[in-house]
């Protein structure tokens, strides 16, 4: 990426940007407070999201919703309402900045084709139960949640799970709830996580819709050919760990080379921590061997989503040659096509797009100036289960990694980097352990504290033989 490149990405945003943020941010404020007890200033929160839509097909039903809310009729069908233009505005929002972003890198986008969906009429009475609770916090508002509340959901969750389309959401309420139930009460708390509430609760009362099931994505084809990572993003939780890998994908039919994302995750507790994470994905040897050892893929018939993801088989795969990420940046990210995004991932914060950053200078903050164009390089992304520090990336002469939109700019969280080791160049990436620590310090202090994984595989065995 030249500092030409991203001159116009970074000198400021698409118009209207700050203005549609500050709308959200008004209905977001009500929600804090509870829709119930709205006071005159908040009340004019949902009216003045509703008139951004004023001249389109949904500004009546809008400006009906926010009237309803503001008056204290707050119905389910009005919420729904007033969280689909909530996701609208983000959903522009988020358009903007990625049509800026693929300018400046001159990077074509597939279009959007929603898969066939099916109908769940046997999943109605969930869906009413969820949205029924949803209004329940929508009208009681943060501030005033509480144990009883909570745990309102829990049946409702269980029934979700068990009906294959809706799992989605019922991962995404379990997890809901257990921030709010976490958080009690929350009327205590100094500083709300507002917008992130705001957004799983949008999230939430928009996949509960009755009909159509828009929660889980779905297969629109399969893919082969030759897989070459660039990097892999390791999403950490306190009971779950998720490795989602970027790549590029050479087709077998020899069409335009793509980028794909492909994920595996692993349920964890919290005391697995650093490298014993990829223990967790022992299942998938051959991506862990390639991550490891910097390796491409040949893959079969690997089912691709709607949304431009992977589905993983580890028994699809084979390990081939050697493919350097920074290789395959310097070839590939120039002409490849990137996948589309479905209407409900539309969210600013979602943007992660690949690229490569080459002949920067870093600056006292750990930013990147590439000849006066300055991007912020977020290193507190970086998963302590890999050999990529700050002082790497600090030290690094080139960085392939995900550019993002979060707090209001851009930001790069690097994937890779080349830097001096010892008087030699290497590539360090955040997926080289994936087979096991190879800094002997680590594997030293790894082998002192014993192997979590296994002890713990060792007490829930002996319990299930009990």
């Amino acid at each position: 990426m030249l500092a030409v490149q991203l001159a116009g990405l970074l000198d400021g945003d698409p118009e209207g940007t700050r203005e549609a943020l500050a709308l959200v941010d008004g209905f977001d404020d009500a929600l804090v407070h509870g829709l119930a007890r709205l006071s005159e200033e908040r009340a004019e929160a949902p009216a003045a999201l509703a008139g951004a839509f004023s001249a389109t097909p949904i500004g009546d039903r809008l400006a009906e919703a926010a009237a309803k809310v503001a008056s204290g009729s707050i119905t389910e069908e009005h919420l729904t309402a007033l969280a689909g233009g909530r996701a609208a505005l983000f959903g522009a929002v988020h358009d903007a900045l990625l049509a800026d972003l693929d300018a400046a890198l001159g990077r074509e986008r597939a279009p959007w084709y929603p898969a066939p969906r099916s109908e769940q009429d046997t999943a109605a009475n969930l869906l009413g139960g969820a949205r029924s609770w949803l209004r329940e916090l929508a009208i009681t508002g943060w501030r005033g949640v509480d144990h009883d509340l909570v745990s309102a959901v829990d049946q409702i969750t269980e029934g979700l799970t068990v009906v294959p389309g809706l799992r989605r959401l019922a991962v995404l309420l379990d997890g809901f709830a257990a921030e709010l139930r976490a958080s009690c009460p929350v009327g205590t708390m100094e500083h709300l996580p507002v917008r992130r509430w705001a957004d799983l609760w949008t999230r939430a009362l928009l996949l509960a819709q009755d009909g159509v099931l828009p929660g889980e994505p779905r297969p629109v084809a399969t893919v082969s050919g030759r897989l070459l990572i660039l990097g892999v993003d390791v999403h950490e939780h306190g009971t779950a760990v998720q490795f989602q890998v970027h790549a590029v994908l050479e087709p077998a039919d020899g069409g335009q080379a793509r980028l794909v994302r492909t994920s595996v995750t692993a349920a964890k507790v919290d005391t697995i921590v650093g490298p014993a994470l990829w223990k967790l994905a022992h299942d998938h040897k051959v991506l862990l061997a390639a991550l490891a050892g910097h390796l491409s893929l040949e893959v079969t018939d690997l089912p691709l989503l709607d949304g431009g993801d992977v589905i993983w088989h580890d028994d699809r795969a084979s390990l081939g040659k050697p493919a350097d990420p920074f290789t395959t940046a310097r070839l590939h990210l120039a002409g490849v096509l990137a996948p589309a995004v479905p209407p409900l991932e539309r969210v600013p914060v979602r943007i992660a797009e690949p690229v490569l950053i080459e002949g920067y200078e870093v600056t006292g903050d750990g930013s990147f100036d590439l000849g006066g164009s300055v991007l912020a390089v977020d290193t507190a992304r970086l998963p302590g289960c890999g050999p990529l520090t700050p002082k790497l990336v600090a030290g690094s002469s080139a960085c392939v990694g995900l550019v993002r939109w979060d707090g209001g700019c851009w930001l790069l969280q690097p994937l890779a980097v080349q830097a001096k080791v010892k008087r030699e160049t290497v590539a360090v990436g955040t997926g080289d352990w994936a087979q096991g620590p190879t800094d002997p310090k680590v594997v030293k202090a790894e082998a002192r504290s014993g192997d979590a994984v296994a002890v713990l595989r060792e007490r829930a065995g002996r319990l299930l033989r009990q």
